[in-house]
């Protein structure tokens, strides 16, 4: 069992519940399922590395991290919308939906040559629509930069590259440096 792959319209129930089972993740945007394509070694430590670091910085305390496999929910002019952000930190004790969450405060996405122009312009034109996002964080796997969107900051982007002292997530107080995102990915 799973999702189905015909092209027509299924429920947000029939997709949580074909999520459980199905063994390639989809994202879902308004009625319709689309797959996703697996991620690279490089993607996966990125992602790993922002995820461990901060996991330990939120241990014991109230917000919870989530890397790859949690979904996002959102709803766009009455459209549902899952997508499945590469970390996410939620700190609302409300966001408590067992297969998803709503409110994240942070969301991550590594980029990719298939994934670029997603991350960056229909995700994020998404994800600026949630009210309890303050930062969006694009981390580029095929060189060290890293770029962070913030809410206060109207959502102008900030770039970190190499040299650059560490990516400071103001909303988590939370900060890492460019080589620890990049540690055992491109020579880091």
């Amino acid at each position: 069992m799973g999702i189905p792959e015909a092209k027509d319209f299924i429920s947000v129930e029939e997709y949580i519940e074909g999520e459980q089972f199905s063994e390639v993740r989809h994202e879902y945007i308004g009625g319709q399922v689309y797959a996703m394509s697996g991620g690279s070694e490089a993607h996966n430590l990125l992602a790993g590395n922002l995820y461990a670091a901060l996991r330990e910085h939120f241990r014991g305390r109230p917000c919870k991290v989530f890397m790859a496999d949690m979904k996002l929910r959102l709803n766009i002019a009455e459209d549902d919308i899952f997508y499945y952000p590469d970390v996410l930190v939620s700190c609302d004790p409300t966001d408590d939906a067992k297969y998803y969450k709503s409110k994240p405060v942070a969301l991550v996405e590594v980029l990719s040559p298939s994934t670029e122009r997603l991350d960056r312009r229909e995700k994020f034109l998404s994800y600026q629509r949630l009210p309890s996002l303050e930062e969006y964080v694009l981390v580029d796997q095929e060189q060290m930069h890293v770029t962070l969107f913030r809410k206060v900051n109207d959502w102008k982007p900030e770039h970190f590259t190499e040299g650059s002292d560490r990516l400071i997530l103001a909303s988590l107080t939370f900060g890492l440096s460019l080589s620890a995102i990049y540690e055992d990915v491109l020579g880091a």
